[in-house]
C-alpha cells in the first residue's frame, strides 16, 4: 500500500485512530480473564506459525541486506525459532502478571464523610513508533492489551513483513477472547507520512512512545502534538572502581559490551579508576579484543595495549550499537559520576566495586533510569525486572522512568463517594 498518496494516508490514519479509540473503551473495561486469554492464545499462535513468521522475516532480511544495513541492525531485525519462542514466553509472562487495572493506590476519608479512592486506569490509545526490532510488535501489543489500552504500532519499514505476521498472531488471540482486533493495529503502509499523521492525531491518541535512534526521537520531539514518553539513546557506562574485584570486573565488562551489542542496554563507555588500571585493565582489554570488540581509549588506556585505538571527544557521546567500546581512566568515583552526567543519556549505568559506601555514592548520585552495582548493564530489560516485557526504557522523568511495562502504561483517576453531600 506504499503507493497511496498523502491525502489518502491522512484519511486512512484518521479512520485507524477512530477505530482505536472505540476499541480502547472496550478493552479498558474487559475482564482481566479475557485480556489474559488473548495473550495466551497469541503466544500459542506465534509458536504454531513460527515457519510463517520466519518466512516473512526472511523477506525483510533480504531487503535489509540489499540496503546494506549494518551487522548490528541486521541482528536486531533477525528472527529465529528461539526469538519467536522468546516472544511467546514474553506474552505468557505478561498474562501471568497481576491485573494493573482497578487497583486502589490510595484510600482515605475526609471529616465530612466523603470517601476518596485513587484508582489505576488505562492511558487510552497509545501509538508506539519503533525501528527494526520486530519483537516490539509482540511486546508492545501485549503490554498495551494487558493494561487495557488500544495500540497503534508503527514499526520500521525494514520489519514490515515480520510485523504483519506477528500482528496476525495477536489478532488471533483477540478473536479467541472476543475482543476487537482494532485494539492492536498497524498502519498498512511504510510511508513516513503515516508517522507524521500519528504525531498530530490528538483527537484519537493519548500518548506516543518512540523507540529508536536519534533521527526518530528527534523527529518525534520536533513534530509531536501528542504527549510523549521518550526512549532515547542508550549511552550506558560501566565504572570499575579502585575496589573492584578483578574477576567480577572482567565478567561484567565483557557481558555488558558483548552479550548483544545492538541493544540499548549495551555498555558504550568503560570508566576505570587509574589506581588499578595497570593491573585490572589489561586482561579486560584482551577479553574484549579477542571477542572482536574495537577498543578506543584515552592516552592512559592506549599505553596499556598497542591494539587500542585513540578515542576522540565524539566517542564519549556516541551510542555505537556495535562491537566498539570507548575506555577512559578517571581519578575517583566522583570523576566517573561527573563524566556520566556530562556524556550519558540517563539510561543505564553500572559500578563494579566491593566498597559499599562507594557503591551507594554512585547509585545515589548517578541520575539515570537504571543504576546497578556489580551487575551488567544488559539487565536493562523489562523481562529481567519481572515485568514480562517492556515497550522500552524511558530516559525521561515524566510519566514513567526506566523499563516501561504494563503498570507504567496506566494512569489513575479519583473516585469520590458521598451520601447527598453538598459543599457549603
Amino acid at each position: 500500500m506504499d503507493s497511496i498518496d498523502r491525502q489518502d494516508i491522512a484519511t486512512i490514519m484518521d479512520a485507524l485512530g477512530r477505530r482505536a479509540r472505540a476499541a480502547s473503551a472496550i478493552v479498558a473495561t474487559a475482564p482481566a480473564e479475557a485480556r489474559d486469554k488473548a495473550l495466551r492464545v497469541a503466544a500459542n499462535t506465534l509458536r504454531a506459525r513460527t515457519a510463517d513468521i520466519l518466512a516473512a522475516n526472511a523477506l525483510d532480511m533480504d531487503a535489509a541486506t540489499e540496503k546494506g544495513l549494518s551487522g548490528a541492525m541486521l541482528d536486531r531485525l533477525m528472527l529465529n525459532p528461539a526469538r519467536v519462542e522468546a516472544m511467546a514466553k514474553g506474552l505468557e509472562e505478561i498474562a501471568d502478571r497481576p491485573d494493573p487495572l482497578g487497583a486502589v493506590l490510595e484510600r482515605w476519608e475526609r471529616p465530612n464523610g466523603l470517601r476518596f479512592e485513587k484508582v489505576r486506569v488505562p492511558l487510552g490509545v497509545i501509538a508506539i513508533i519503533f525501528e527494526s526490532r520486530p519483537n516490539v510488535t509482540a511486546d508492545a501489543g501485549g503490554l498495551c492489551l494487558k493494561s487495557g489500552n488500544a495500540a497503534i504500532l508503527r514499526g520500521g519499514s525494514e520489519s514490515f513483513h515480520s510485523g504483519r505476521a506477528i500482528l496476525a498472531a495477536l489478532h488471533a488471540g483477540l478473536d479467541a477472547a472476543g475482543l476487537p482486533r482494532d485494539a492492536i493495529q498497524a498502519p498498512p503502509t511504510t510511508d513516513r507520512a503515516a508517522v507524521g499523521e500519528l504525531l498530530t492525531m490528538t483527537r484519537w491518541i493519548d500518548v506516543v512512545i518512540p523507540r529508536g535512534g536519534k533521527s526518530l526521537t528527534g523527529r518525534v520531539a520536533a513534530e509531536s502534538r501528542v504527549p510523549v514518553i521518550y526512549h532515547l539513546d542508550g549511552i550506558c557506562h560501566v565504572y570499575l572502581d579502585k575496589d573492584a574485584e578483578a574477576d567480577k570486573a572482567r565478567r561484567v565488562t565483557l557481558n555488558a559490551k558483548m552479550r548483544r551489542t545492538g541493544i540499548c542496554g549495551a555498555a558504550e563507555t568503560l570508566l576505570v579508576h587509574k589506581d588499578v588500571a595497570t593491573t585490572l585493565l589489561p586482561p579486560i582489554l584482551d577479553d574484549l579484543i579477542q571477542a572482536g570488540c574495537e577498543v578506543r581509549g584515552d592516552d592512559g588506556v592506549q599505553a596499556l595495549d598497542a591494539r587500542v585505538k585513540p578515542a576522540t571527544d565524539e566517542d564519549w557521546d556516541t551510542e555505537y550499537l556495535d562491537a566498539i567500546l570507548s575506555v577512559k581512566l578517571v581519578g575517583s568515583v566522583d570523576e566517573a559520576i561527573d563524566h556520566i552526567g556530562r556524556h550519558g543519556s540517563h539510561h543505564t549505568d553500572s559500578i563494579v566495586t566491593e566498597n559499599a559506601a562507594t557503591a551507594e555514592r554512585f547509585l545515589t548520585r548517578v541520575d539515570s533510569g537504571i543504576v546497578l552495582h556489580n551487575a551488567s548493564t544488559q539487565f536493562a530489560d523489562g523481562g529481567e525486572f519481572g515485568f514480562g516485557a517492556e515497550i522500552g526504557i524511558s530516559t525521561g522523568k515524566l510519566h514513567a522512568r526506566g523499563p516501561v511495562g504494563a503498570e507504567q502504561l496506566t494512569s489513575y483517576k479519583y473516585v469520590v463517594r458521598g451520601d447527598g453531600h453538598t459543599r457549603p
